[in-house]
């Protein structure tokens, strides 16, 4: 039930999920205390954004000026289920064809003041944005995988947004391929995927600073004609009267190759001596730590039972990257890739069969299956 919201959203590609404005500028001011001039001189691309809807964008064309960009981007791509919903972008439109959903692009270089104006309850900010100029249709569909788009990634200098959750691997591809800085969001469960952990490994990746954000969960805005009733949350009217819809959906994470301060704080841990008599988890005090019986590491369970001194490697739970910091750890890989199929050490029937996973031993002659779990090894350890 946890993902619930997210599982509905893959299963129906009902990706229109609206991150909140506070959401956004909590995590960006995690990047600005790091690095003041962050934004400075650059162009921001938001590429699933609907820039007279979009939080993002609202956010940034509130900051433009205190951050010195250089120019902000959003595109809304042909088919999205709220474009054009409430608002008719083109002269050429008529009033009864707001539900054409056009694809296109806003290009922010000169911002109006938004002194006295509280852009943030604003339902959309057509009304600031009036000059037209602005708004250009596309003559594609506003995909980011078409040549246009493609051309506004090559021309920006960092992509923010929170992707369709479908198309998660192939955005990512679709930045990295380009070389680009970027800050999107995603499932933490995605950190598996081929396409993303070895950017993690090889520290070109990694989980941005809000993850105690809302205990580990992100809630989002879902526009009232799409909104699924058994995946909402909370129903809030507005200042305007408008409803909104709130989902909340567990395991979210920030994305990121934009350093902040987290990045690098050392992760306080005590000795494995202390661990075991001291732990708070019943699963770790008072008991040896386990080996893997088809790997060369040690079983952790949880982030805090890290032994300090130990020099081996350890698998521990995915949720590490939430402090990982590659100056104290260096990641190995994990057990989708590393160990020896345990259907060649042990019989069957002694233990539960899966894709690939990391085995302990239990006292009767059964294996034990552990979760998903990251190798990593204590920096300055030989291999």
């Amino acid at each position: 039930m946890a993902n619930a919201a997210l599982t509905g959203a893959k299963i129906t590609k009902n990706d229109e999920f609206y991150t909140q404005f506070y959401d956004i500028e909590k995590e960006i001011n995690a990047y600005l205390e790091y690095n003041p001039d962050v934004f400075k001189g650059k162009t921001v691309l938001l590429p699933c954004d609907d820039p007279y809807e979009s939080n993002f964008f609202k956010y940034f064309a509130l900051r433009f000026k205190d951050f010195g960009l250089k120019r902000l981007i959003s595109t809304c791509y042909d088919g999205s289920p709220i474009s054009n919903r409430e608002l008719s972008l083109f002269d050429d439109e008529p009033p009864e064809n707001k539900t054409t959903r056009k694809a296109h692009k806003l290009i922010l270089t000169d911002p109006p003041d938004f002194d006295g104006i509280d852009i943030v309850n604003l339902p959309n900010i057509k009304g600031i944005l009036s000059d037209k100029y602005h708004v250009i249709p596309l003559s594609g569909n506003g995909d980011f995988r078409s040549d246009e788009v493609k051309l506004l990634r090559d021309e920006s200098d960092i992509i923010i947004t929170n992707p369709p959750f479908s198309l998660f691997r192939e955005f990512l591809s679709w930045i990295v391929e380009a070389n680009k800085q970027f800050l999107i969001i995603g499932n933490l469960n995605a950190i598996t995927y081929k396409e993303v952990f070895p950017l993690i490994k090889n520290n070109k990746l990694w989980l941005g600073n809000n993850y105690k954000v809302n205990g580990g969960a992100m809630f989002y805005e879902i526009p009232e004609a799409i909104a699924n009733l058994e995946q909402v949350r909370e129903i809030k009217t507005n200042e305007v009267g408008k409803k909104v819809f709130i989902t909340r959906v567990q395991g979210v994470r920030w994305f990121t190759n934009l350093d902040h301060g987290r990045h690098h704080e050392i992760l306080p841990l005590m000795t494995m001596a202390e661990t075991i008599r001291y732990s708070r988890h019943k699963e770790v005090r008072g008991k040896d730590y386990q080996k893997y019986v088809n790997y060369d590491a040690i079983e952790v369970p949880f982030v805090d039972a890290i032994p300090s001194d130990y020099n081996g490697n350890m698998g521990v739970p995915v949720s590490l990257l939430d402090k990982y910091n590659p100056e104290q750890f260096q990641i190995l890989g994990t057990n989708l890739t590393l160990g020896t199929p345990i259907s060649e050490i042990a019989k069957k029937g002694t233990y539960a069969q899966g894709g690939p996973s990391f085995y302990t031993a239990n006292d009767n002659g059964t294996y034990n299956r552990i979760y998903t779990r990251i190798i990593i090894k204590r920096k300055g350890t030989k291999k």
